[in-house]
């Protein structure tokens, strides 16, 4: 296929999305929830409680609330009130369709692309952000790949015309430590190449720090007038501490050696991926440095594991007192977060630290808790409500609150639903009269 089918693909494509985009406008202004269950996730549950959303935030939560006069009443009878959750690692906004790289800006050439933003690249219109936060999933972590310093992710919250309007407040650094193993089942290097790549690649990434390490002394220096380098620049806030950096770890060996290098180098770190982290739990409790593992939905890591592992590694990560949030590391199916917290939870996490793990755990995280992750007077109104528990497929979310904005529960796939479930059957094809 040539480059003028793919563009014409791609437009196609991009006139189908805008006609499946929503169609409702989201609405905001005073919101009055009633007679609702509400898990409040700190607090505790809450039974037949009021809900007050004003200015974009919850103004009051509880059993004795005054209801404004301007107020709209939304009456949550037998329905569940929770905190939008978080999905701590997505590629959403960054990817649209798996199979045509010009709607992909995720992974640049290059093993240093540090000074790329994965803000910059978001496309709000994307139709994967309505498909993702309709499942109750209201702000996610997006972020490019590839490489070794593949550039900066950003929390977003899905809801907004630009960018700007949808940023959570955080970013990061995203580190992919060198692996030291077999890349899969077609790797077919000795285990001598094997160690001398790893050697090689650790070798690299210590070089680079260096280089990072000088340009931040002569910037100091210079007081900010250093020949601009915008790679080395861009690494810079890691290396003073000032900015986090989400260290991409698998294997046991390679997780043991990122907690080693976090820190020598003194790196305020989290560390993502960790698909063998119930091997060495320990150590990452040990390092006091939290996680975002995932995807939950995903296969065991050797031949040799046991089927259900990758549902019980978040489990065992938290018992043995880590940190845990829980990513989908996907982009079409980041809607199906709350299914990967369902599995965690039916795998030894417990479904009270599974409900954290996608809400006020990975706020602690990014250092926004004080906005979001949970229902209390004062956060950010990012909710939903449900006929159940969101970890069921069974449950329907009904109403979803993004930033005060009431979102319609609305898209690509509603809409077909409906189209199809209603659908007019047009002109008969009974013959009709006519010419021959």
């Amino acid at each position: 296929m040539n480059k003028h089918i793919y563009i014409l693909f791609f437009l196609l494509t991009c006139g189908f999305s805008i006609r499946a985009q929503q169609v409702e406008k989201s609405t905001y202004g005073t919101f009055a929830l009633t007679n609702a269950t509400i898990e409040t996730v700190t607090q505790g549950r809450l039974e037949n409680a009021t809900l007050i959303i004003e200015d974009g935030i919850i103004k009051a939560v509880g059993e004795d609330v005054a209801i404004p006069a301007d107020a709209q009443v939304i009456d949550c009878n037998k329905m569940t009130i929770y905190p939008g959750m978080i999905d701590s690692g997505t590629k959403v906004g960054l990817k649209e369709i798996g199979s045509l790289s010009l709607t992909q800006d995720y992974n640049e050439i290059g093993e240093i692309t540090s000074d790329m933003d994965a803000l910059t690249a978001v496309n709000p219109n994307s139709v994967l952000i309505p498909v993702t936060r309709v499942s109750g999933v209201t702000t996610v972590i997006t972020g490019p790949s590839g490489g070794l310093f593949p550039g900066s992710a950003a929390l977003i919250h899905l809801h907004g015309y630009t960018p700007e309007q949808m940023y959570g407040g955080f970013k990061s650094m995203v580190i992919n430590f060198p692996s030291s193993g077999k890349r899969g089942r077609w790797d077919r290097r000795s285990e001598e190449e094997i160690k001398k790549d790893g050697e090689k690649a650790i070798k690299k990434l210590n070089d680079i720090w260096e280089r990072v390490a000088t340009y931040a002394s002569i910037d100091s220096a210079t007081q900010g007038q250093a020949d601009y380098n915008p790679e080395l620049a861009a690494l810079v806030p890691v290396y003073r501490g000032e900015m986090t950096a989400f260290i991409e770890a698998n294997k046991s060996s390679d997780i043991l050696a990122a907690l080693a290098w976090i820190k020598e180098n003194k790196v305020k770190a989290v560390l993502t991926g960790v698909a063998e982290g119930w091997r060495v739990a320990d150590s990452i409790a040990a390092a006091d440095i939290p996680v975002i593992t995932g995807p939950v939905l995903g296969m065991p890591s050797r031949d040799t594991d046991h089927y259900d592992q990758a549902y019980k590694n978040a489990g065992l990560l938290q018992k043995a007192g880590v940190k845990v949030a829980l990513r989908t590391d996907d982009a079409e199916n980041a809607r199906n977060l709350p299914f990967n917290a369902g599995f965690a939870a039916a795998y030894g996490m417990g479904q009270e630290e599974a409900l954290k793990a996608v809400t006020i755990v990975p706020a602690e995280i990014f250092g926004i808790a004080d906005e979001v992750g949970s229902i209390e007077p004062g956060k950010k109104a990012n909710l939903f409500v449900s006929t159940g528990d969101p970890f069921e497929p069974s449950t329907a979310i009904e109403y979803l609150f993004i930033n005060g904005w009431n979102v319609p529960i609305e898209s690509r796939q509603t809409l077909l639903y409906e189209e199809f479930l209603h659908r007019d059957p047009g002109v008969s094809t009974e013959s009709k009269p006519g010419k021959s």
